[in-house]
């Protein structure tokens, strides 16, 4: 009665631990020899395998096979059986076909970097848990693609197609699919069907194809009422596609594309877009509204376009300023005109805007120019509103030296009692500026901001500082010689507010060169006589430069003799002597130059591979035009062969084999 109670207690704890040596044990007797096993994984990767090898059993997971040289003969029948693999590695191998015989239950496949060209129903109809299917950089084309290959796996939520040679969207798409990539194509149309199964498709990107206005059905997205992200950068595009996905779309991607333009009614509908990208295009104003209807936008990119900062450009400052802190805006800076180039458009005044018939104050500067000592700009500003402050007396600036090397040039239409805020800026030498200003009415502080111009746009940071009101001016130091700068002076009004655009006066101040010195001119011709304390290096560095020229040349011909001695004595480069690298193409698939494809009218084939070429068929594929062109004719079909032409053959031309 003892044992029979007490028995069973005693070996409870010892069940679960000799099931697990039992399963350790098994799983080590059917390891294949050339792998190692290690719990749920095996790893049979970068071996030099031409075959799966035999001798896998169950309870293992995840396979590892890639960078071996495994082809399509390697798959054993016994492979389709093992129930427990549920991710194979195929990647880095010499498959040129999809495979057959694989796990039939796996549900993440990776056959990256082979060259794939055919894609038949019947292997992933044997895959009816397959969930992501990994096929970028491969051969796979339009034709090679049985029609509805896809559908069979009806499983499959994720499949990658980057880096292949598809020419539309393959038919028959499996209807559970929820991520599709076919970035990197020769994708040149999209018909009105192609997406009509796949209503749950979230995220779809076309970056890198042959895109064109045309080339999109106008209904080709109404279908994915579910999409999230929709990315079509780098194709040829001039305008949004019409009818995008409204209902969920979070996400939408048109830079590096060739958009002049952008209608009205193009976002309308996009209540939950929160990233928009716009930029690399070819916009150079924006209709006015086009952004109304995002209301959930959170950040818009649209750098490098050809902003054209003039009277249309109002509304986009407005509307720039308006915006919450939620809101991130990137890239809006002027292009033309060239005063104003390189300008963020955000900080645009209203004074730097050339309008038509505008009736807004434009400042009207004074300018004092020196050949000698001293050149000075001065800019007069009258204020739009008028400020509660006594009239105050007077004031005018002090009338430039009189003699003939300094001249005084005036353009003032404006009255010395109507000027409120004069500014003048005066060049000493080639690193500083004198900034000065006398204010008709009450000033706290002064903002004084500078930047260093470019040729296309501002190639300096911005500097400011601050200065007290009763200061009448600032001078600007370790500025660079001869280079335009930018200064602003803002002034701080008696309530302590800035007023950006109604106070601000602007100009552009030219640095003297290095060399030249000012108020020094008794002198003038012993300094131009005196000896440069730079000549020594100078000459020891003309020297060191010959000796470097010598050093070339002598390498030059010992290396051109050395090749020419080398072709002389090889035999393995006579075929290619004399021979142009223009004179031919060679194209295919990445690894089998048995499929040729030609873009030019007049060309010769040369075979490097006859056993190869007389295996079977071949096929000469389309290559698409640059401007997206999809227009083709069959060609006569002659010894159970398929080729095919380019309207933009001539007629006279015929396309042989």
């Amino acid at each position: 009665c003892f044992i029979a109670c007490y028995l069973p207690t005693l070996i409870s704890p010892w069940i679960p631990i000799l099931l697990g040596l039992h399963m350790h044990f098994s799983w080590a007797t059917t390891c294949p020899e050339e792998c190692r096993c290690d719990r749920t994984f095996v790893y049979c990767n970068e071996r030099s395998l031409t075959s799966v090898p035999l001798g896998l059993g169950e309870g293992y997971k995840t396979l590892y096979l890639h960078n071996n040289q495994i082809n399509n003969a390697g798959f054993p029948l016994e492979m389709h059986n093992v129930a427990s693999v549920e991710t194979v590695y195929l990647y880095g191998n010499q498959l040129d076909e999809f495979p057959v015989n694989l796990p039939k239950n796996v549900r993440v496949l990776h056959l990256q970097e082979n060259n794939i060209q055919t894609v038949p129903r019947a292997a992933l109809a044997q895959l009816l848990r397959l969930e992501e299917l990994y096929l970028d950089d491969n051969s796979i084309s339009t034709v090679g693609v049985e029609e509805g290959a896809f559908r069979e796996a009806i499983s499959l939520k994720n499949l990658f197609l980057t880096k292949n040679h598809l020419s539309s969207v393959p038919i028959g798409l499996p209807e559970e699919l929820r991520e599709l990539r076919l970035d990197e194509n020769r994708i040149a149309f999209i018909a009105e069907d192609a997406f009509e199964n796949v209503t749950g498709l979230e995220l779809l990107l076309l970056d890198g194809n042959l895109l064109m206005d045309e080339g999109i059905a106008p209904g080709a997205f109404q279908t994915l009422v579910n999409l999230k992200t929709l990315s079509l950068a780098r194709n040829s595009l001039t305008v949004p596609p019409p009818n995008l996905p409204a209902e969920f779309l979070v996400k939408l991607n048109l830079q590096d594309n060739q958009m002049n333009e952008i209608p009205l009614t193009a976002f309308r509908g996009l209540h939950r877009l929160e990233r928009l990208d716009i930029s690399n295009n070819q916009l150079q104003s924006l209709t006015q509204g086009v952004f109304d209807g995002l209301h959930s936008l959170r950040q818009l990119t649209v750098r490098n376009n050809l902003w054209l900062c003039d009277c249309n450009i109002k509304w986009v400052i407005l509307w720039l300023k308006s915006l919450p802190a939620t809101l991130n805006v990137r890239g809006f800076m002027c292009q033309k005109p060239e005063r104003v180039r390189g300008m963020v458009i955000r900080e645009l005044t209203l004074e730097l805007i050339q309008c038509p018939n505008s009736t807004a104050t434009v400042p009207q500067p004074t300018l004092l120019s020196s050949s000698t000592a001293e050149s000075a700009t001065q800019t007069a500003f009258t204020p739009a509103r008028s400020r509660p402050t006594p009239k105050p007396p007077r004031l005018t600036l002090p009338p430039p030296t009189a003699g003939k090397d300094r001249e005084q040039k005036t353009n003032d239409p404006v009255g010395p009692m109507q000027e409120s805020l004069r500014v003048s800026f005066a060049v000493l030498n080639g690193s500083c500026i004198q900034v000065s200003w006398v204010s008709m009415f009450t000033v706290t502080a002064y903002k004084v901001t500078w930047v260093k111009l470019g040729h296309s746009l501002i190639t300096g940071p911005m500097q400011e500082s601050l200065v007290q009101g009763a200061r009448e001016g600032i001078t600007l130091t370790t500025l660079e010689p001869k280079s335009t700068y930018r200064i602003c002076v803002d002034p701080l009004d008696a309530f302590n507010n800035y007023h950006p655009g109604d106070n601000t006066i602007c100009s552009e101040v030219t640095t003297k060169s290095a060399s030249f010195h000012s108020g020094d001119n008794a002198t003038g011709t012993e300094q131009a006589t005196q000896q440069d304390p730079s000549s020594p290096f100078l000459l020891a560095g003309l020297i060191g430069g010959a000796v470097l020229v010598v050093l070339v040349v002598l390498l030059s011909i010992f290396c051109w003799h050395m090749h020419k001695k080398g072709r002389s004595e090889s035999s393995k480069w006579k075929y290619s002597r004399g021979r142009r690298k223009d004179d031919y193409c060679e194209a295919g698939t990445k690894k089998d130059n048995s499929i040729l494809e030609m873009t030019e009218t007049n060309f010769q084939i040369v075979s490097l591979n006859n056993e190869q070429l007389l295996k079977g068929d071949f096929r000469i594929q389309p290559i698409y035009t640059p401007n997206g062109g999809v227009g083709f004719r069959d060609s006569q079909r002659r010894n159970n062969s398929t080729s095919y032409c380019k309207n933009s053959v001539p007629e006279s031309d015929t396309c042989h084999k």
